[in-house]
């Protein structure tokens, strides 16, 4: 369980989080929505006990802040072995499963400063669920995917939550959040206008974003159906 009560957060002498009150507990896949300084990713930080006076708990919360990246010459494998660091083992099973998981089992050899953007985004979610965490928090896990693996991952997560693990991950694409996350938080200028289904924040976070909430008929891509 996660939970924050009444809490806010100062910046650069700028309150960034009003009174916050939130708590996500075991099978709970959260999306944090908003715009752009909404106070998305020092929420984030907040869950993760790494604003100043929070006390982080890497072996049971894995964060993978946005645009996390690697530039050392390592190779993937090396990188998301990194993951057990927490846990002071090599625990070479949770590894190949957080390969395994992420798709990129064949890619373990390559440096990860060789690959693509993307690749190595999912490497550090990899180093993360290598963990074996009970919380996964994550600021834009699906930024610099293609579609195919952007739904892989947020499949990936909604499984991960549905076995008892958290999941809160900021999220602009809100068309995955309506299909994977079980809640949405729909945050703007550092209050949150809305805490329930994704479906049901969809008109709260329109207003967010300064844009119409309604249903198209435009064709768009779907997942395979084994994803969910």
């Amino acid at each position: 369980m996660i939970t924050l009560q009444n809490f806010s957060a100062s910046l650069g002498g700028r309150v960034v989080l009003h009174d916050i009150s939130l708590a996500v507990g075991p099978g709970e896949f959260v999306a944090l929505c908003g715009p752009n300084g909404a106070g998305k990713t020092t929420l984030l930080r907040a869950m993760a006990g790494l604003l100043p006076g929070g006390t982080p708990q890497p072996r049971t919360h894995a964060f993978v802040e946005q645009g996390a990246r690697c530039a050392w010459g390592m190779s993937i494998g090396q990188v998301v072995a990194l993951g057990r660091i927490p846990h002071g083992d090599r625990n070479e099973a949770a590894v190949e499963k957080a390969l395994a998981d992420t798709g990129l089992t064949g890619l373990r050899h390559r440096r990860i400063d060789q690959v693509s953007g993307g690749q190595a985004r999912r490497a550090m979610l990899a180093r993360a669920l290598a963990t074996s965490p009970q919380c996964l928090l994550l600021d834009e896990p699906v930024a610099d995917l293609d579609p195919a693996a952007a739904h892989r991952i947020m499949a990936l997560l909604a499984r991960f939550a549905a076995a008892g693990g958290s999941v809160v991950a900021v999220l602009h694409a809100l068309d995955l959040c309506t299909r994977y996350a079980t809640r949405m938080v729909v945050l703007d200028d550092g209050h949150i206008l809305a805490d329930t289904t994704p479906h049901e924040a969809m008109p709260h976070a329109a207003r967010a974003f300064g844009l119409d909430v309604g249903i198209d008929t435009m064709p768009r891509l779907l997942p395979p159906a084994h994803t969910g």
